[in-house]
């Protein structure tokens, strides 16, 4: 059997840099400002990012970096500019989709990996051997292959790193090509400037003459109306089978690494650049537990699913990964998942004598509520008997943005600590 598969993780941020990296990651993926395709929400700059890329290899990590925009004629020689500044820091690869840009970067940085991004949409191991004939390190597939697909793909190219989606949000077009994002409100994703339209929440209304009464047709012309901007109409057709735009479930392929695995893939990759350190954290650890299992030849847990479930999600589907799992992984209610049996409540930024942390609150909680405790070392329950804020004072409730607050627990007090209140789950031990 080939090496363990690595789990590369999303670093939005230098904490969620280092939060990933604390919880199991092996490697991450940080975006070049401005020429990745989170171009709106990266608060890396130049200096920062080459920190990171220190920072990682400081600690035995590995980091590559995303510059898998489209670029422009205009975006060009900043873009040239931004690539010779981050080749300077030495990342484990570079993630380009761009093939003029790719050649760039071969001939003036030849020591620079290339990494092939899931933007180029590499569907066929014809594409694949092309791109490693070209002198590309590892191929980044599409969310759109079957598990047979990228077997074959592995089988015919077999000196080719693959790396492979295994958690996180699926575009509903080929992955970046969507074109919704552009049509309402001139924001293109191949830009790095997508606004997930596909995920907003719509009303369909149909259109007709005036005076005339719906004859409740299944085919027809209608109009949708996204919800709070009343009147503001788009047209949009409907058939038997709906409406075109829909959100999709996201992508969880947990109990599934060890197939993955034996199709090839060298890399199991988490999506989320914009999602909380609280999501990062669990997910990161629920895949760390899961890889490690599966190197051990242990079974596959299924607590690792509930864990999953404790994270903000649209629900999840394997997609495209095993047989006819593509017909349940629309959904067509709630963007989000109701019902979630925790939420996440805060980081622990400090700890004082007898048993008092700090906590940076993000969701309201209250003296009396039931809490997790997650750091990478330890993991367990209590009940919130006492807050106080800075000055000593008593609080019986708190709310997040509005600071920090000291806690009191029996328990374990650990760096990189973060709390989730207990809102569904049946009640287990607690320490008291």
């Amino acid at each position: 059997m080939a090496k363990i598969p690595e789990l590369l993780c999303p670093a939005g941020s230098p904490e969620k840099l280092r939060y990933a990296l604390a919880f199991g990651a092996d490697a991450v993926y940080a975006g070049i400002p401005r020429f990745s395709l989170r171009a709106k929400e990266n608060p890396y700059n130049n200096s920062s990012l080459k920190e990171d890329i220190e920072y990682c290899h400081q600690v035995g990590k590995k980091i590559y970096v995303t510059a898998n925009i489209l670029p422009q004629n205009r975006k060009l020689k900043s873009f040239k500019r931004s690539i010779a500044t981050i080749a300077e820091a030495g990342p484990d690869g570079i993630i380009m989709s761009d093939p003029g840009m790719i050649q760039y970067v071969k001939t003036e940085f030849p020591e620079l990996p290339i990494h092939l991004s899931v933007q180029t949409n590499t569907i066929n191991w014809m594409s694949v051997a092309f791109w490693r004939d070209y002198g590309v390190k590892r191929i980044i597939l599409s969310r759109e292959l079957s598990m047979q697909e990228l077997n074959e793909i592995h089988t015919q190219v077999p000196e080719m790193e693959l790396e492979s989606f295994v958690h996180g949000s699926i575009c509903i077009a080929y992955s970046g090509r969507c074109l919704l994002s552009n049509y309402f409100n001139h924001r293109d994703a191949n830009q790095g400037t997508c606004t997930n339209s596909c995920r907003w929440e719509y009303n369909v209304k149909e259109e007709l003459p005036e005076g005339e009464q719906s004859t409740q047709s299944p085919q027809g012309k209608y109009l949708i109306e996204e919800k709070g901007r009343d009147g503001d109409l788009m047209p949009i057709e409907e058939d038997e089978h709906g409406t075109y735009i829909m959100n999709s479930k996201d992508l969880r392929a947990i109990e599934h690494l060890d197939k993955l695995w034996r199709a090839g893939v060298e890399s199991f990759k988490i999506e989320g650049r914009t999602k909380s350190i609280y999501y990062l954290s669990l997910i990161t650890q629920s895949y760390r537990r899961a890889i490690d299992d599966m190197a051990s030849n242990k079974p596959f847990d299924p607590q690792l699913l509930g864990e999953t479930e404790k994270t903000a999600n649209r629900g999840f589907t394997t997609a495209f990964l095993l047989s006819a799992s593509e017909k349940a992984t629309e959904r067509f209610n709630s963007p989000q998942e109701d019902n979630l049996p925790q939420i996440y409540a805060g980081k622990v930024v400090n700890e004082r004598a007898g048993g008092w942390m700090e906590v940076d609150v993000k969701n309201r909680i209250e003296v009396g509520h039931k809490i997790e405790y997650i750091s990478p070392q330890n993991k367990y329950r209590f009940q919130i008997s006492s807050m106080e804020n800075e000055s000593g004072l008593a609080l019986p409730v708190a709310h997040g943005g509005n600071g920090t607050v000291w806690m009191k627990t029996k328990g374990p007090i650990d760096r990189f600590a973060l709390l989730s209140r207990v809102v569904n789950e049946p009640a287990l031990s607690l320490v008291s």
